[in-house]
């Protein structure tokens, strides 16, 4: 599969900013500092498009981009980059860190044809377990990313990733795609779950 342009839409600060909903969506979620942003550039194969903040939980707004690909399935879309959560002092719980804006994206978004979720293949977080069983409890059963596996020896990767999988309360046979933007590891395995995903949706969402 070719990626034939990837382009930065807007950022939405309000539900009334969001995309018309005229074509697919799928947004990216995660713990501020998982590479969410590094993911994203390296999955599009563009360097700097979603920029990297060095400030953990810095970023407060809903980014879209513009992707257009060769696959039939997926061959023009929109990429969602929600706020990491984590950082937010007010509240421990999923719904008062990300705020009424996530939740309404994720809640009432039809056009929302998956989420993608990363978390850190070292680390498994509360917040990270709260957000995954959030997101079922609404329906949206996540496509769950293990990132930063270059981070880890050879020899320890198998069996961190296993911890990692029971960690997250995964079943068994459910998919935990190890990725790396620093190698791309990961990356085709990712195109490829997201490809299966659009072709089981209908094409036509107006």
């Amino acid at each position: 599969m070719k990626i034939f342009a990837a382009e930065f839409i807007k950022s939405c600060v309000t539900p009334e900013q969001f995309p018309s909903g005229q074509l697919h969506e799928i947004a990216f979620v995660g713990r501020s500092n998982v590479g969410k942003s590094s993911l994203i550039n390296s999955l599009l194969n563009r360097r700097d498009l979603a920029k990297v903040s060095r400030t953990p939980g810095k970023t407060r707004a809903v980014n879209v981009f513009l992707v257009s690909t060769s696959d039939p399935n997926l061959s023009q879309f929109h990429l969602v980059d929600l706020p990491g959560y984590g950082f937010a002092r007010v509240s421990k719980s999923v719904r008062t860190q990300w705020g009424p804006l996530i939740e309404d994206y994720l809640v009432g978004r039809a056009s929302l044809l998956g989420i993608v979720m990363l978390v850190d293949s070292r680390v498994v977080t509360d917040q990270d377990r709260q957000t995954i069983a959030w997101l079922r409890s609404i329906r949206r059963n996540p496509l769950v990313v293990a990132t930063k596996v270059d981070k880890l020896k050879p020899s320890e990767r198998v069996r961190t990733l296993r911890l990692t999988h029971r960690a997250l309360g995964l079943a068994d046979g459910e998919l935990l795609i190890p990725y790396s933007s620093e190698t791309g590891d990961g990356r085709d395995r990712l195109w490829g779950a997201l490809r299966e995903a659009a072709g089981r949706r209908p094409a036509d969402i107006a």
